[in-house]
């Protein structure tokens, strides 16, 4: 048998199929982040301890208002960049410079996809919708999860 008839055209019962999808049905429920001053031996050490792609960086700026911490991501990517680079920042704050993209996770999936692309970006934070805090990560990864095994 090949492999694309041994995998059940009706997808898993526990995926919706993509059309019918929220941010919610394919994220990672919680937030591995370290503190702006991490050093990059640090963060590489999180990464591969837990064995994930990017670290939510707590405190990466101020918003306009000067008030509540701005998050950032640092990717693999990123970490892979500043590795090689010998001039690359070396704390997270430093490294964390674009802004994340943030989605809630009531968000359609097609929707988020979309935006994602747009953003040339393989990471959002999901949040919570009434209380707009952190609450998941939702990655490309997460979305083939979606593809792959929601209802076709």
């Amino acid at each position: 048998m090949s492999e694309s008839s041994a995998v059940p055209s009706h997808g898993s019962y526990l995926m919706p199929h993509f059309e019918h999808a929220t941010v919610a049905d394919a994220m990672h429920p919680g937030i591995l982040s370290c503190d702006a001053e991490a050093t990059l031996t640090e963060v590489a050490r999180i990464m591969t301890t837990h064995h994930v792609h990017c670290i939510v960086v707590r405190g990466a700026a101020e918003d306009e208002g000067g008030e509540s911490p701005v998050w950032g991501i640092i990717s693999d990517f990123d970490l892979l960049r500043a590795g090689i680079r010998p001039d690359a920042p070396d704390t997270a704050a430093a490294l964390a410079r674009q802004p994340v993209v943030r989605v809630q996770t009531t968000a359609a999936l097609r929707d988020t996809a979309e935006l994602m692309m747009t953003k040339g970006t393989g990471h959002v934070v999901a949040v919570n919708p009434q209380t707009h805090h952190p609450v998941g990560i939702l990655s490309t990864l997460d979305i083939a999860g979606v593809l792959a095994w929601g209802e076709m």
